[in-house]
């Protein structure tokens, strides 16, 4: 009777707190509703230049956020392009590879990367920049390269540890049935414990994107500015959404720039969540493919 009633204690503290956050992130996201859908539009976006001009690089938007898009989208790009390669090799190497000792030092390692503040992050890119500004070639200085490096350094972890524990908690038998027919280590990685892991793997990419889109603080001591434009080269500087949000959230003259903070903070949601679908849609796939295959 006891265990009864402490049980069903539990669920409904469960049920409630579940319902509790959803009502959080519903009230925030019609909040922002609210505030930012009647200053959606063209204007917003690509202010008084031609949307298709602007979208071919034949004019320039002055007046509106689409730089700012652009530079999101090239800088979370980039710098997940940059973090992947290193990030799953690390963690193979620690879920398959390293001895128990230097896998305890090497997870206790990123672990205190994973809890460095970005704002340190972006200091030590902000310091990179400039040490190759004074020793390499004055045509370096703080710009999307930097930034990209700096955030790729950030979300390591997230990687590295995504892919470390999707491919440490597979099941024994899928494991030991390659190698039992004759299967290498390597093939037996290849072929079987990849493609099993892979959905997990891109749960972690997926949580990597969404802090390369939003972090601030890394970005402004790396290269991004307020009237940049659209960048023309990884060493140029340029704009993006979270340093709008954040200048005109501190800056603003009147409600009406405001709101159009509101509209920015709308527009890198919907980023977001173009970016997660398709990185879903690609998790999808490869591992359909992948398990398919084997």
């Amino acid at each position: 009777m006891m265990r009864t009633l402490m049980e069903k204690t539990i669920t409904f503290l469960s049920w409630l707190m579940t319902l509790v956050l959803f009502s959080v992130v519903l009230f925030f996201i019609g909040y922002l509703l609210h505030k930012g859908l009647p200053v959606l539009g063209r204007s917003l976006v690509f202010g008084e230049t031609d949307p298709m001009q602007a979208i071919l690089g034949r004019a320039r938007v002055f007046d509106g956020l689409f730089p700012a898009v652009m530079g999101t989208l090239y800088l979370v790009l980039l710098s997940t392009a940059l973090a992947l390669p290193i990030g799953i090799s690390a963690g193979i190497y620690l879920a398959e590879y390293a001895p128990p000792a230097a896998g305890r030092r090497f997870g206790f390692f990123f672990d205190i990367l994973a809890g460095i503040p970005s704002i340190v992050i972006g200091l030590f890119g902000f310091s990179v920049a400039v040490f190759l500004h004074k020793h390499f070639s004055g045509r370096i200085s703080p710009c999307l390269l930097i930034s990209a490096l700096s955030l790729a350094f950030l979300v390591l972890p997230y990687i590295i540890r995504s892919t470390q524990v999707a491919l440490e908690s597979l099941p024994a038998p899928i494991r030991r049935t390659a190698p039992a027919l004759g299967a290498t280590r390597l093939q037996n990685l290849v072929y079987v414990l990849i493609p099993h892991a892979l959905s997990n793997i891109v749960s972690g990419i997926i949580l990597s994107i969404g802090r390369c889109a939003e972090d601030t603080a890394v970005i402004m001591l790396t290269g991004v500015v307020a009237t940049a434009g659209i960048p023309s080269s990884l060493l140029s500087q340029y704009e993006a959404l979270p340093f709008y949000i954040y200048y005109i959230s501190g800056q603003y003259a009147d409600q009406a720039e405001l709101d159009k903070g509101y509209g920015a903070c709308l527009i890198l949601l919907g980023i977001c969540a173009v970016l997660f679908i398709l990185a879903g849609m690609v998790k999808k796939h490869l591992t359909h493919r992948a398990l398919y295959k084997v």
